[in-house]
């Protein structure tokens, strides 16, 4: 079972598998949030976490005292945000029948001093005792200095980077390390400006605001803790994917020629030399690379983003559409990269321009 587990573990099935789930959560939340539903979910998770610890390799894995909190950050964040939506779901139902939101039936009201001031107090000196004997409990020094000389197999950043070092496979650095940061700063933003709906303001709600909240998960669960987990849990020595029963052989060699789309335009389909014309050679790429980002988004407002575009300024509308077309582009690029191995899209390594 292990190794068909292994075999079916890649990087591909994972993240498909997680992009569809997240799809048909969204679109049946009203079901998925039922404790019916959610606690033999969590029954199974259970006892596939302790299946899977009876491994050697996987047990290791994940008491790795780095590893620990990483784990416990995905049951804390999957329990809140599992919390959140059944609110939201909750209170859409309320709404629906005239009743008070689960908010309104709360009348005691708590002064913030001293109550809040004295329980945010004695919180503060129990994680600080928590953390006192975490840190004895769990050895994980500091590694020594840092040596030109000797590269650590696997290479990884801190985890909360390991997000961002998973989209250098797939980007090159002015796009992984600055742009794509940047937008998801700008991004998170820019949503209470993108939709100034006022429902769902100081209450939980899903319903009146599906779009934002899908567009938020999205980007949180799918685009940042997911590859947090692939790359904690899956990228081993040089980088390659191993399945979660796997060992890690530092020897490992995949054979993987990665291409650009101008070589499988030229090369592959047309059996000729690259032309020495930089436009000619990457005119293809430019072309779509426009087309997605300056045709789309009127296509978008005339088809399924209609009744938005509808809600929404032109300029609103815009600025979110780039936003969302700025974030497909990853599993996009994700996809192209493990199905046919493109590299770039664009490729103009004369002025280190690489899309």
């Amino acid at each position: 079972m292990r190794h068909t587990i292994n075999a079916f573990a890649t990087p591909t099935t994972i993240y498909l598998s997680s992009v569809a789930l997240f799809a048909i959560a969204m679109w049946k939340m009203e079901i998925v949030v039922k404790p019916l539903v959610m606690i033999p979910v969590v029954i199974v998770t259970v006892l596939g976490t302790i299946f899977a610890l009876t491994d050697d390799h996987f047990f290791k894995l994940v008491t790795l005292p780095d590893n620990i909190p990483i784990t416990i950050m995905l049951a804390t964040v999957g329990y809140f945000t599992w919390y959140a939506l059944k609110k939201g779901v909750e209170n859409d139902k309320r709404l629906s029948e005239n009743r008070p939101l689960i908010e309104q039936e709360q009348d005691r009201r708590v002064m913030t001093w001293p109550n809040l001031v004295y329980i945010e107090f004695i919180c503060l000196i129990a994680i600080t005792v928590f953390l006192i004997f975490w840190s004895i409990g769990f050895q994980a020094p500091l590694e020594e200095p840092a040596n030109p000389t000797v590269t650590p197999n696997p290479a990884k950043a801190p985890w909360y980077f390991l997000g961002l070092q998973e989209m250098l496979v797939y980007f090159d650095p002015w796009l992984a390390g600055v742009v794509f940061p940047g937008l998801i700063v700008v991004g998170l933003m820019a949503l209470p400006y993108i939709d100034p709906n006022p429902k769902g303001n100081g209450y939980y709600s899903f319903k009146d605001r599906r779009l934002v909240i899908g567009y938020y998960l999205f980007g949180f669960l799918i685009q940042w803790v997911l590859l947090i987990v692939l790359g904690t849990f899956m990228r081993g020595p040089g980088w390659s994917f191993f399945g979660p029963f796997q060992e890690w052989d530092p020897h490992k060699v995949e054979a993987l020629t990665n291409i650009n789309l101008s070589e499988l335009l030229w090369v592959k389909l047309l059996n000729i030399g690259l032309p020495k014309n930089i436009l000619l050679r990457e005119g293809v790429g430019i072309v779509v690379v426009l087309g997605y980002l300056v045709a789309l988004p009127p296509l978008l407002a005339k088809t399924i983003f209609k009744k938005l575009y509808q809600e929404l300024s032109f300029i609103r509308f815009q600025i979110m559409c780039f936003l969302f077309l700025a974030m497909l582009s990853l599993p996009i690029k994700m996809i192209l990269r493990w199905t046919i191995n493109l590299k770039y899209i664009v490729a103009i390594p004369e002025f280190f321009f690489n899309i």
